[in-house]
């Protein structure tokens, strides 16, 4: 099993450059359009590269170009490189670095794509084919199975990645799945739970039916239908009056059950790393206290990394989480900057007196003028 250990940005959106250490679990902090979310989809990036229907052209297509992509503090040296370093269990290493700009037409191009094993030079692009056929340069070789062959764990891994940000109302739409696929805000989420393994999706749905149990008041039952059509739908059986309960389906659910759910199913599916926005919304602060011990269990035990955005003083004040798995945003006019926690000082004094990591580092992330917004309605 490998794991990111580091992971190093240059023009990358909100990222004019940072060099950022991992660990097994990751929370990120940081006022809205810090780049949370951004630092989130350069790991996004990386498994659309070695994804089936994915590749290089596509993954800057998904982004709108790469212009978009391009942070907009780059200056003459405006190529976007992203680079990650790996460790598996042995301690063998791996650093796979890509950078790429555009051409005079604005179709992507790869300037340098670099693999290191151990060290050793595994790939050293653009090579001599490169440079007798320009056009080479608009794939990865992370993507061509032809040529992959020595480093084909790290497409495997990278493909593994799993994003997930259900979004309720998609989920409850009657053509949620129409033109969708692996879609992680939600829109065919019970299409991906239907057309899972029946014993394996049978035994999640009794997982995550015990857990909602002890979330949701009343909930005693969830399953899986089909209406006439073959369309999935989830039906949820409430205690109620009347001797067989109440039945609800997907529409009838609360924004916080579906996206309980949908994290519950998240963290069983797959074992390469879970990215996770803001899994606090919608569900009550006693269930976000919980979240962090219930993720380290998840990480132990299947081995996976978790990496999760939020702003939530509930989820940070869990004594479990470490200042090296925090990681703060702060917005600058060069572009934002990232910092462990374990970098300041004063953390680590105001810890040992007695504060806790959210009553840290939520003031120290917050907007500088945040007060100014109660003024609104006089302005």
């Amino acid at each position: 099993m490998l794991r990111f250990r580091k992971l190093r940005l240059k023009n990358w959106k909100n990222f004019e450059s940072v060099d950022i250490d991992l660990q097994d679990r990751m929370f990120l902090v940081g006022p809205n359009a810090s780049g949370k979310s951004n630092l989130l989809d350069a790991f996004r990036f990386l498994r659309d590269l070695g994804s089936s229907g994915g590749g290089f052209v596509e993954a800057v297509r998904r982004r709108e170009g790469v212009s978009t992509i391009r942070c907009l503090a780059a200056r003459r040296h405006s190529d976007i490189e992203i680079g990650v370093e790996l460790r598996d269990e042995k301690d063998n290493s791996w650093t796979y670095q890509l950078a790429f700009n555009q051409d005079n037409q604005r179709r992507p191009v790869v300037r340098t794509e670099r693999v290191f094993r151990s060290g050793d030079v595994i790939l050293m692009r653009p090579d001599s084919e490169d440079r007798h056929d320009a056009a080479r340069l608009t794939q990865t070789h992370l993507e061509q199975v032809n040529v992959n062959l020595l480093f084909r764990d790290l497409t495997a891994f990278f493909a593994s990645i799993r994003y997930l940000h259900i979004v309720p109302q998609l989920v409850r739409e009657p053509d949620r799945s129409v033109g969708r696929s692996n879609d992680p805000f939600g829109g065919d989420f019970l299409e991906q739970v239907a057309g899972t393994n029946a014993k394996t999706r049978d035994a999640r749905m009794r997982r995550i039916r015990d857990a909602l149990g002890v979330a949701v008041p009343q909930l005693e039952k969830i399953e899986l239908t089909r209406d006439d059509r073959g369309v999935p739908h989830l039906r949820a059986r409430y205690r109620h009056w009347r001797q067989h309960g109440a039945w609800q389906s997907e529409g009838q659910l609360s924004d916080g059950t579906l996206r309980l759910m949908g994290l519950l199913w998240a963290t069983m599916d797959g074992g390469g790393p879970l990215l996770l926005e803001e899994p606090e919304l919608s569900l009550h602060p006693e269930i976000v206290r919980v979240l962090p011990q219930m993720l380290a269990r998840v990480q132990r035990r299947r081995g996976r990394q978790i990496f999760l955005s939020t702003h939530s003083p509930d989820l940070l004040r869990d004594t479990g989480i470490g200042l090296d798995e925090t990681l703060l945003f702060a917005p600058k006019k060069e572009g934002t900057g990232v910092s462990s926690a374990t970098s300041v000082g004063e953390i680590r004094q105001l810890l040992d007196a007695g504060l806790s990591l959210a009553e840290i580092v939520i003031p120290r992330t917050r907007p500088a003028d945040v007060t100014q917004l109660a003024l609104f309605a006089d302005a």
